[in-house]
């Protein structure tokens, strides 16, 4: 429920820092900052008298009680309606230590403020119409952003390119209800109303524009999440020493000793603007260890699970059972062949791979050599390009959303547009057809929020960070 009072909290990370930043909104915001701020060479006026909206002015955090000062700092207002909330806000540029946040935040307790709850400053925007439900998501997802893809798509959606899309088709959607209508309210009278067939025909093309959208689920978590993609092979083909060539540094234990990975080594790493989730597992290979077999029982699983795959083969040595099985791993998945230890004399070719029914990209390699480094980082940067598919048809292509209450909404609204279409062809009556898509106009509005309950915005706004 929304409460009209002031809240306050740090809007800057925990820990030390050269500055943080304690933010206020409602409707106290300025005077409580009149109560705990002093601008300097002012300090019987007001800081609402003295502070212009926008503008930072240098002053002292002061204890109104004691009269201490806490802090030199700067502060802003910034009124109502034109400000992040669509309330007051006001905000003090403090020194980052997290010692003196706790004491303005404390002060402006005392002045009357309250505690914000975590994304309560988003939701407030939400609720003041400052931005809408989608681009209040995409707040959070900025914040979590691990890679330029992942910003960019999260940017697109706080600058309103989700919720345009959305709206086209939610508006799609009410003028076939319109039609609809009219025909209920006026079957009688001499009007050109749109056949059932035409109707059906209008609910297709819109039912084809929201399946892109619902799909581009998928393209969404890889930009989100980052791509994760599982080293393969057997053991010693330099499947741990490909993972710290990537990533730069020593992370898995490489040694001669076959068999010396036990268990899946997962960390990411800046390709382009793709985030790469690696994982380095155990060999495969028939063991009776029982510690090494559960290890190759997660390699199986890690592959699995995986976005794409990283297959290593050592050109050294003669195919084995072992490369076998790699290769009916990578049947039907999306990845790249890595030839390894090209540096020593070859004992199998990229033919030989090829007859065995690998259908991946292969590239020569050596894993030793780290001037090789920027031609696999080029390569997969390929397959990860491939796998997300930036090169969209169209602008509506290039909107991808990330969040399961999206795809979730987008379903609602493409099965009730489904049902919709096939009461159209069966000649229904109006009414019946309406209902359907008025559900479907509802399941789109509450992805910008139009259509939403308490327990909705709850879900929404608990995983934000306090302050945002």
């Amino acid at each position: 429920m929304y409460l009209a009072d002031t809240i306050v909290a740090p809007a800057t990370a925990p820990g030390i820092g050269a500055v943080a930043i304690v933010r206020l909104s409602g409707p106290r915001a300025f005077e409580i900052l009149d109560a705990i701020f002093r601008p300097v060479g002012r300090a019987a006026v007001p800081a609402i008298v003295e502070l212009r909206p926008r503008m930072m002015r240098l002053g002292d955090v002061v204890d109104p009680v004691s009269g201490a000062c806490i802090d030199r700092a700067l502060a802003v207002v910034m009124p109502h309606p034109a400000s992040l909330t669509g309330e007051d806000v006001a905000e003090i540029q403090c020194h980052g230590g997290p010692f003196i946040v706790r004491r303005i935040v404390a002060l402006a307790s005392d002045a009357g403020a309250r505690i914000a709850e975590p994304g309560e400053f988003t939701r407030r925007a939400f609720l003041n119409g400052r931005m809408d439900l989608a681009e209040a998501e995409a707040v959070a997802d900025i914040v979590a952003a691990r890679s330029d893809s992942a910003l960019a798509n999260a940017l697109a959606q706080l600058s309103g390119a989700l919720s345009a899309r959305v709206a086209e088709l939610r508006a799609q959607v009410v003028a076939i209800r319109a039609h609809l209508e009219v025909e209920i309210d006026f079957s009688d009278e001499d009007i050109r109303l749109p056949s059932r067939r035409e109707v059906a025909a209008e609910i297709e093309r819109l039912i084809a524009g929201v399946a892109v959208l619902h799909d581009s689920f998928a393209r969404g978590i890889l930009m989100r999440d980052g791509v994760r993609a599982t080293i393969v092979g057997k053991p010693n083909a330099g499947k741990s020493s490909l993972l710290n060539l990537l990533l730069g540094a020593d992370r898995a234990i490489v040694t001669p000793v076959a068999g010396t990975t036990r268990d899946v080594i997962e960390d990411s790493v800046q390709l382009g603007p793709y985030s790469l989730v690696l994982n380095d597992t155990a060999g495969v290979r028939e063991s009776a260890d029982a510690v090494e077999r559960i290890g190759i029982e997660r390699t199986i699983r890690s592959a699995r699970d995986a976005d794409l795959l990283i297959a290593m083969f050592d050109s050294s040595r003669p195919l084995e059972a072992a490369d076998e099985d790699v290769i009916r791993l990578t049947d039907n998945r999306p990845g790249l062949a890595i030839l390894n230890k090209r540096d020593l004399p070859a004992a199998i070719s990229a033919a030989e791979l090829r007859e065995r029914g690998l259908c991946l990209p292969i590239l020569p390699f050596s894993a030793i050599n780290l001037d090789e480094s920027a031609t696999l980082r080029g390569e997969l940067s390929k397959v990860i390009g491939a796998l997300i598919d930036p090169s969209a048809r169209s602008s509506d292509d290039q909107i991808a959303i990330s969040r399961e209450r999206h795809r979730d909404a987008l379903a609602t609204a493409l099965a009730a547009l489904k049902n919709a279409r096939a009461s159209a062809l069966s000649l229904m009556p109006p009414e019946i057809v309406a209902v359907d898509i008025m559900a479907a106009a509802a399941a789109l509005g509450a992805i910008t929020g139009e259509v939403s309950g308490e327990d909705v915005l709850d879900a929404i706004f608990r995983d934000f960070c306090i302050g945002k």
